[in-house]
């Protein structure tokens, strides 16, 4: 068997489906379908059981794609070596950024990189932490950078810094007067949230568990961007939390309704994760020092209460 006939067979197990696997690995059908037979023919079981739909994996071909995963790794490994014995960092590079971090990030770090590491190719992907997590267990990320901690078994987490949350109150609010703010004076019903499956929603959810609801509450409004949520409070419909970063971008008008919350400041901690085999280490650790870098003035913040991005049920 071949180290390509095994990327098929992880395809297929992938996609359970023959032609979407062979559009994946840019073949046609009956190619794939052909040179997997030839490892059940070779190893006399049955990997795939193709009277089910969508196609499943037999108990064996469950152990096998397991195997498989562990050898194509070890095999991408060979030039990783290569490529750090020869100093050579380049090549493509898949990075995921969830939402909320994305659009301050970013353009921090992201001129630098380039300018300093132009043999790399960097692809970078908006996605949602479930999704990170899903492409990076499958191998379709190279690493990520998300909220943590992740609890996440594969996945190897490399903290960047520390973001508080802080609050946006419009001046009708009965908290705008305070110079600080503590969790207390939360209250969950009045706080403009982002759309579910934004880590940072779950952050705020988690921050609030032990704040009292009113269940009178009118209405309940969610949004898919700071900046909606922020316009909302301003009409007077309530207050939101932003990320620290978000908030220096704020016009000056808007950054006296910002309010920090007293110490330890709830926060979130931000990581650059990737999985615990390492592949590409060389590029992960230039893009985890090129990030420290510019991070390094613009957040310095150490005596914080880390609130988990992790849904509690």
């Amino acid at each position: 068997m071949t180290i390509t006939q095994l990327k098929y067979v992880l395809a297929v197990a992938e996609y359970k489906n023959f032609t979407l696997a062979a559009e994946k690995c840019f073949v046609t059908q009956p190619t794939l379908s052909m040179q997997i037979q030839k490892i059940e023919e070779e190893l006399g079981i049955q990997i795939f059981d193709r009277t089910k739909k969508p196609i499943q994996l037999t108990e064996i071909g469950q152990k096998i794609v397991n195997q498989s995963k562990n050898i194509v790794n070890e095999a991408d490994r060979i030039q990783d070596i290569v490529d750090q014995q020869k100093g050579f960092i380049g090549g493509e590079f898949r990075l995921g950024i969830i939402p909320t971090i994305m659009p301050t990030l970013l353009p921090m770090f992201l001129n630098n990189f380039i300018k300093k590491y132009p043999k790399v190719k960097l692809i970078i992907e908006e996605l949602n932490t479930d999704e990170i997590i899903l492409k990076l267990n499958n191998g379709h990320l190279d690493a990520a950078i998300a909220a943590t901690p992740l609890e996440e078994e594969k996945i190897k987490e490399v903290v960047l810094y520390f973001e508080p949350f802080v609050a946006y109150i419009p001046e009708i609010h009965s908290t705008f007067n305070k110079k600080e703010i503590e969790i207390d004076d939360l209250n969950i019903d009045e706080i403009l949230l982002l759309q579910d499956g934004h880590c940072f929603r779950d952050g705020i959810l988690n921050l609030c568990k032990n704040v009292a609801t009113n269940e009178k509450a009118h209405f309940q409004i969610e949004s898919g961007s700071f900046e909606t949520l922020i316009k909302l409070a301003d009409e007077g419909l309530g207050i939101t939390l932003l990320p620290y970063l978000h908030t220096l971008d704020l016009k000056e008008k808007d950054q006296l309704k910002l309010r920090h919350f007293k110490e330890p400041k709830p926060a979130r901690e931000v990581s650059l994760i990737f999985p615990k085999n390492e592949l590409k280490i060389h590029i992960i650790d230039a893009l985890r020092s090129t990030i420290a870098g510019v991070v390094k003035g613009a957040i310095v913040f150490q005596n914080v209460q880390i609130v988990s991005p992790l849904q509690k049920k």
